[in-house]
Formats: structure tokens, C-alpha cells, sequence
């Protein structure tokens, strides 16, 4: 028997292997599972099927895992390597596994009671024919599995590309006997529980069923508080309620998203070639954590930062790879043109205008949709941006689609919510010339098709890609810590906690976006270089400020969660000169290479190192401080650092408690006595003249920030009872005769919203009393702090500003 069977599986393997593409899922699963090659495993198959079983085990070897046709030898007992659990029948249809496999069991959990030192791994493997979920308006279930040899090979000629083998979390034998005992019954549980794994696992990987589009709008038509939005429509309008009915359907139309499984087997087959032609890989991180979620039925609302068009694109084709299924996506009205629209729309966006406000009824429709997605089990992606970041950091939250995800929580909803932060990086973003022209001034260029064909023809080499998957934030779980009544305020809409949670649900996001970043050659690079005031560096000296980003990343991680690269210092500055339209400039004289950014170039590589700014700031204000004092009490440090941390943890949603400030400015130091950029002697640090130039590039990257501060805060000095809007706009107006007299080249430094986020900071922090005048005293302690950390050139600047723009009010 087992000769025919290995014949037929070497007859299978040749077609298989033309016609079935490798697509393991994930893709390091000995690293992302934590397999151990020194201990036995063995495969568990759902059902029965040679042709399964050969996909599976081509994927293991290319895998490095061990092969499933051989066998494991244990104290004198020769065991399979893998076991089927059920018979290939269509359904499961009865309520144990087959008795060879349960006996197979029995005999692995009994080994664990004579080897003390035994720990079989059994690892759940399937393979995903396809990932269709299939339409609601269809009869019965969809095919779980295929019956026959004609329709396996129909599958491999069709799905081939997109046949996925699953690999899942390995279950220990070892913890299995310790925990429940090797009796009969163990084994026969161990297949229950397997068998509800593999049907989770299946519903994880396609979703519930596509919607039938125009029985969900009869429903939703028909809701209670559309049906009142469609009667205050005709009475406010003074139109028929079959008009104002008319109109409910026009804007349901406009929002709704028209998924085709198709569709998205066509966009996979274009991303693939599109990633292939933009960047040189994709590196994705934590997607663990949401396959988790999936399996354990939550419904999830994926949250990623925005930089670029390509975000949703490449987040939904990253989760189709992971073995999910991609979601239905919040997108901006402006892009449902011609004929991109429609394919968005088919790929599962749905369009959102930029604003609510006045139309009640948009709003109403809006958040039922919003709400019965949530209740029909579709994942959803909305960007808290609400627009792409033009300078490369987080922008600050915009609340209404998180406020809409509360209210679904709030109806009764079933399943847990939990959100995704998502960070997604490049190492060179499509849209950045755009970007820049639009922050000096340029109006935004409206989507269009035209806009599109530009695009794909400046498709070149742009480095690589990231995808981070960050700590995930179950809603109710968040709610019950931080706002139990949360649960006895159902029935109201908007209950006096509501606001209040969806600010915090909403800074969370960001924090743990943030908490996710993926550092990369191009933003070091550009950190270094722009922290040069010439924006030039010899080749010696960049190298080793690389070298000291990358150490004092590793070695004193912002998050365990952030990606640091690996390589070497001079590889990626290899890299990154090979990278298109950087701007970085060799040039050579007698004392060797220095490179150097243009400077139109330049502000450009301020949007790249604005995306790690946040994991740099903390210790770039330590190196201030030391720098500018020379030699200084660590305890001085310590509470300068805790003066100014609010703000900037306001500002670039840093995740450190002040219980905990005082321990990383303590590892900061380390570090940096460690690297000997600063000398410790007990309480006391010093700067070290031998590498100064190295704690004089770290200190830059807070200048331009600190500066910021100082503008606004000796506004207030000058003037404690200055209005907030005015406030704003002085703040603004001196910046940029800042960066004018200074060459100050980064984008954001006079962007108004970052001075608004600042004033909005000293009012939380209590920097103003209850009339909304300035505290003069406190104003005045970090006043103090910035003087001594801030060049007396720029100082006089600022002074003078003040001073001027006080002279100009009083004529």
C-alpha cells in the first residue's frame, strides 16, 4: 500500500509543481512559531488528501522544516511524521477523528510519560484552496474542501497562485501530559479541539459571506434611524419623503463598497508585479498578532498611519499573504474617479466625504453602514489621520471614524472589537516632490486619472517597504479599565464619558503606531546628514553616526516592537546611494569623501526623518542638555528632561509613563557613556571632547523643536492674556522668519498645527489658569531650561520678533 501511495504521490509532485505556487503562511514559520528542529513534530492535515499532503511537504523543505513522509523514531517506536484528522469527505460528519489518528496520539502522548526530556510539537498545516467566502444569495455552505480528482486538478489550474499552506501555533505534547494526563480521552479532546481550530482557521482566511448589495440597502433603508433621518430630511428640505427617500439611496450608493473575490484575485496578480517593480521587498512584522485575533472571532478594525496612496493597497495585499482577509476600507471621496473608483470600490473601499457636518442624513446612512459592517463580520481599515502625512509624522487624530467604531460596540454588538494599529514605511515615498510643493504653497493637485498615469511612470527602485502590525487594543477590555461605566450607559448615544474615550482610544492608536516603527538605511541617513548645518558629512564621520543610531537602538530599544535594521553601517549607505532620486552627493578632495544633500533634496529627507524623530528625541534632548552645559548634575538632567517630556510626548505620541521617564533617561545615559560620548562620574556627566562631533549630530535632532517652544512661550512672556487664535498665528509668522535668517529647511517648523498642538499641550499641563492667562512662573521654568539649551543667536532672533510684533499691534 505505502509503495502505491508513494507512486502516486511522485505522480502527483510533477503538476503540483508547475501549477501550485509556494505560498507559506507566514513565511518564516520555524522564527514566527517558534518551532524546535531538536524535537519531534508532526503535521496535522484536516482531512484526507494526497494532494494535499504533497503541497504541504514541498513547502516544509523549502521551509528547512522536516520532511512529513518520514517518520519519527522514538525509543525503539517508529511514528508517522503526519496524521490526517478526518476522512475526505465534503463535510464533517462525524464528531471524532479517524481511529488511526487518534490512536497515533495515544501512542505520542504515552512516549511523553516514559521521556522526560520528549516534547512533540504538533503543528495544524492546511492548505487553502482559493479563498473565496462566497455570496449570501447563495444556497448552503460553501465548499470546505474538494471531492474528487477532477475538480483538485480544475482548483490547481485556477487557484494555483493562490493556494495557501497555513502552518499554526504548534500545540506541546509535553504540556498536554503535564497539564491533562495521556488517558484516551485526552487524545480524542486534542481532536476536538483541532477540528474547531481547522474551522475557525478557514472562516479567518476567506470571512464571512460577500453581501448581497441591495438586500443590504432594503435593510438599511428600512432602519429605525435612517427612516427618522429620511423624515427630518423632507421636513427640513420641504420635499416628499419619497424624494428625501430617493436621496438616502443615491448617498448609500456613494458610500457602499461592491466586493468581488475576482476583483481581488486580478488586483493580487497587479500588486504582486506592482511591488516587484517599486520596491525590492516588503517586510511585514507581528501579523501573528492579528491572525490571533481572527481566529479567536474578534472583529477587527485595522488603524494605519498614512503616508502614502499606496498604504491601502498594500495593506490589503499584505493581508491576503498573511492568510486574511482584506478589509473594507474608509477612502477619501476624492478618490472615487474614473475608472480607479470602481476598481476600489470592487477591492472593498468604501467612500467617506471629508465632512458631515449640516447633513444629517449623510451622517445617519454613514454610521448604520459603518455599523452593520461591524455586525455582518467584515474587517474594516480607516485612516485617524484623515488625510496622507505631508511631513512624515504622525498627524493628529481625527476622531469620527473612531467615534462611529464606540457606537457600534455600544449597539449590542457581539463579537470584541479590537483595533490594529498599523505602521507602514518606505524608503521613498511616491507622492514626496508632491508633498513638498504643497507645503510651500502649491494647491493640492486634484486625483484624476491623469494624476495615476504619471505615477506608474516614474515606477523605479525605491528601496523597501514595511509593514508592522502593532499592539492591538481590544475596545472593551480598554473600556473596562479605564472607563467601567462605560457598560451602564448603553442606551445613550453619546453618554458623558463617550468623548473623552474616544480621545484616549484615539492617542492610544497613535502611541502604539508609533511604537511600531520600522527605522531603515534612508532614515538614518537622513537623520545624520540633517543634523549637520551644512547638510554634509565626510564619509568617516556619517558612518559613525550610523553606527551610533543603530547601537543605541538596539541596545536601548524604544519598543519592543520596533524594527531595526540589521545591517552594516557602510551597507546601508551602499544601499541608500543606490536608492533613485535621493539627492545624496559624493563628492572627493584631498582628505577623502564627504557627502552631501542638496538642498532642494534636503527638505525632501526631512519627511524620512521625521518618521523616526519620535524613537531619537528622548536622547537627542539628553545630548542637548550635556552639550550645551559642558558638565552638568545627572539629577539637573533628570529634571530639565521632565519639564519638557509632556510636550513632547503630546506632540509626537511618545509612549513613556513619568513614572518611567527617570529609568530611560538613565539607560540614555548609559548608553551614551557607554558609546563615550559623555563621562559619568556618580552624579555628575561631562561631555567627552574626543567625540564630540558625534553628541553634537545627536543633539540636533530636538533643535529645531525646542526652538518651536521658545517662539511660543516668549509670546506668552511677553504677553500672558494674548488670545489663542492670535497666539497661533504669531507663533507661525516668527517661524518662518526663523527659517528664513536661519536656513531652517524642515517643512513642518512653521506648520500651524504643530503650535496649536503645542499652546493645546501648556493648556493640559496646566500652563494657563481658569480665565486662560498664561502662569507667568511656570512659563518662566522652562524659559529658564530653553535659554541654556538654545543658541544665543537664534534667542536674539526670537526676542526680536516678539518685539517687533508687539511694536506693529500697538501702531
Amino acid at each position: 500500500m505505502s509503495s502505491i501511495l508513494n507512486f502516486y504521490r511522485n505522480l502527483l509532485s510533477l503538476p503540483l509543481s508547475f501549477l501550485v505556487k509556494n505560498n507559506p503562511i507566514p513565511q518564516k514559520p520555524i522564527e514566527e512559531l517558534a518551532l524546535d528542529l531538536n524535537q519531534p513534530i508532526v503535521y496535522l492535515l484536516p482531512y484526507t488528501s494526497q494532494t494535499d499532503l504533497v503541497i504541504v511537504r514541498r513547502n516544509c523543505l523549502s521551509l528547512g522544516l522536516p520532511d512529513p513522509l518520514e517518520i519519527n523514531e522514538l525509543a525503539g517506536q517508529k511514528l508517522p511524521r503526519y496524521v490526517f484528522l478526518d476522512e475526505g469527505r465534503r463535510f464533517f460528519k462525524s464528531k471524532v477523528a479517524k481511529p488511526e489518528t487518534i490512536q497515533v496520539f495515544e501512542k505520542y502522548l504515552e512516549l511523553h510519560r516514559t521521556l522526560a526530556d520528549l516534547n512533540v510539537q504538533l503543528v495544524p498545516v492546511s492548505v487553502l484552496w482559493g479563498r473565496s467566502p462566497g455570496h449570501e444569495k447563495q444556497g448552503g455552505l460553501p465548499k470546505l474542501r474538494l471531492l474528487n480528482s477532477v475538480q483538485k486538478t480544475a482548483a490547481a489550474i485556477w487557484f494555483g497562485r493562490d493556494t495557501f499552506v497555513r502552518f499554526s501555533q504548534a500545540v506541546s505534547l509535553r504540556y498536554m501530559v503535564e497539564e491533562h494526563g495521556t488517558d484516551e480521552s485526552i487524545a480524542l479532546k486534542l481532536a476536538r479541539v483541532a477540528k474547531i481550530h481547522f474551522s475557525k482557521q478557514r472562516m479567518s482566511a476567506t470571512g464571512p459571506r460577500l453581501p448581497n448589495r441591495q438586500a443590504m440597502f432594503n435593510k438599511l433603508l428600512q432602519s429605525p434611524a435612517i427612516l427618522n433621518a429620511i423624515a427630518d430630511e423632507a421636513k427640513s428640505k420641504k420635499i416628499s419623503e419619497e424624494k428625501a427617500h430617493k436621496e438616502a439611496y443615491k448617498i448609500l450608493d456613494e458610500i457602499a463598497a461592491n466586493v468581488n473575490y475576482e476583483g481581488l484575485r486580478v488586483a493580487d496578480r497587479f500588486l504582486g508585479w506592482l511591488w516587484n517593480k517599486l520596491y525590492q521587498g516588503i517586510d511585514v512584522q507581528n501579523a501573528d498578532r492579528v491572525r490571533k485575533l481572527a481566529l479567536d472571532g474578534h472583529e477587527i478594525v485595522y488603524v494605519p498611519c498614512h503616508r502614502s496612496h499606496i498604504d491601502y493597497l498594500l495593506l490589503s495585499y499584505v493581508l491576503y499573504h498573511q492568510g486574511l482577509v482584506p478589509p473594507h476600507i474608509a477612502a477619501g471621496i476624492n478618490l472615487n474617479f474614473w475608472p480607479v473608483g470602481t476598481m476600489f470600490r470592487r477591492g472593498g473601499a468604501f467612500f467617506i466625504r471629508r465632512t458631515f457636518k449640516g447633513n444629517r442624513l449623510y451622517s445617519t446612512i454613514f454610521r448604520e453602514y459603518l455599523a452593520e459592517l461591524f455586525h455582518r463580520g467584515y474587517s474594516v481599515e480607516f485612516f485617524i489621520e484623515g488625510g496622507r502625512s505631508r511631513t512624515g509624522r504622525l498627524l493628529a487624530p481625527k476622531t469620527g471614524m473612531m467615534s462611529m467604531t464606540l457606537q457600534a460596540l455600544q449597539q449590542s454588538q457581539i463579537r470584541p472589537i479590537s483595533v490594529v494599529p498599523v505602521y507602514v514605511g518606505y524608503e521613498h515615498v511616491l507622492e514626496v516632490d508632491t508633498y513638498a510643493k504643497e507645503l510651500r504653497g502649491a494647491a493640492k493637485e486634484k486625483e484624476n486619472a491623469g494624476l495615476v498615469l504619471r505615477v506608474i511612470r516614474k515606477l523605479r527602485n525605491l528601496g523597501q517597504g514595511y509593514v508592522n502590525f502593532g499592539e492591538p487594543i481590544t475596545l472593551s477590555n480598554y473600556l473596562n479599565q479605564h472607563f467601567p461605566e462605560w457598560k451602564d450607559d448603553l442606551q445613550e448615544e453619546r453618554p458623558q464619558w463617550f468623548s473623552t474615550a474616544v480621545d484616549a482610544v484615539s492617542n492610544q492608536v497613535m502611541t502604539n503606531i508609533n511604537k511600531a516603527a520600522a527605522v531603515n538605511a534612508m532614515n538614518l541617513t537622513g537623520t545624520a546628514l540633517l543634523s549637520s548645518r551644512q547638510r554634509a558629512l565626510s564619509r568617516e564621520q556619517l558612518l559613525e553616526q550610523l553606527e551610533s543610531y543603530q547601537l543605541f537602538l538596539q541596545k536601548v530599544p524604544y519598543a519592543k516592537d520596533v524594527i531595526v535594521p540589521s545591517e552594516k553601517p557602510e551597507e546601508m549607505l551602499e544601499h541608500v546611494l543606490g536608492l533613485e532620486r535621493v539627492g545624496l552627493i559624493v563628492e572627493k578632495d584631498n582628505f577623502g569623501e564627504m557627502l552631501r544633500l542638496e538642498r532642494s533634496a534636503a527638505v525632501l529627507m526631512t519627511y524620512y526623518r521625521n518618521n523616526i524623530q519620535h524613537l531619537l528625541v528622548l536622547p537627542s534632548l539628553v545630548a542637548s542638555i550635556v552639550f550645551h552645559h559642558g558638565a552638568i548634575q545627572k539629577d539637573l538632567v533628570l529634571e530639565a528632561v521632565s519639564k519638557i517630556y509632556p510636550f513632547l510626548k503630546g506632540e509626537l505620541f511618545l509612549h513613556f509613563a513619568a513614572d518611567e521617564l527617570d529609568e530611560q533617561v538613565e539607560k540614555i545615559i548609559a548608553e551614551f557613556n557607554r558609546q563615550r560620548l559623555i563621562q559619568c562620574a556618580e552624579n555628575f556627566i561631562s561631555i567627552n571632547k574626543e567625540r564630540v562631533r558625534t553628541l553634537q549630530l545627536w543633539m540636533a535632532g530636538v533643535r529645531e523643536i525646542l526652538q518651536r517652544y521658545y517662539i511660543t512661550i516668549s509670546i506668552l512672556q511677553d504677553d500672558p492674556t494674548i488670545a489663542r487664535a492670535t497666539l497661533e498665528k504669531e507663533s507661525q509668522s516668527i517661524a518662518q522668519r526663523l527659517s528664513v535668517l536661519h536656513g531652517i529647511n524642515a517643512p513642518e517648523f512653521f506648520d500651524k498645527a504643530v503650535f496649536s498642538a503645542f499652546i493645546g499641550s501648556l493648556k493640559s499641563n496646566d500652563y494657563f489658569d481658569e480665565n486662560g492667562v498664561a502662569i507667568t512662573d511656570k512659563l518662566n521654568e522652562i524659559s529658564d531650561i530653553l535659554d541654556r539649551i538654545i543658541s544665543t543667536e537664534i534667542q536674539l532672533t526670537i526676542k526680536s520678533a516678539v518685539g517687533k510684533n508687539e511694536e506693529i499691534q500697538e501702531s
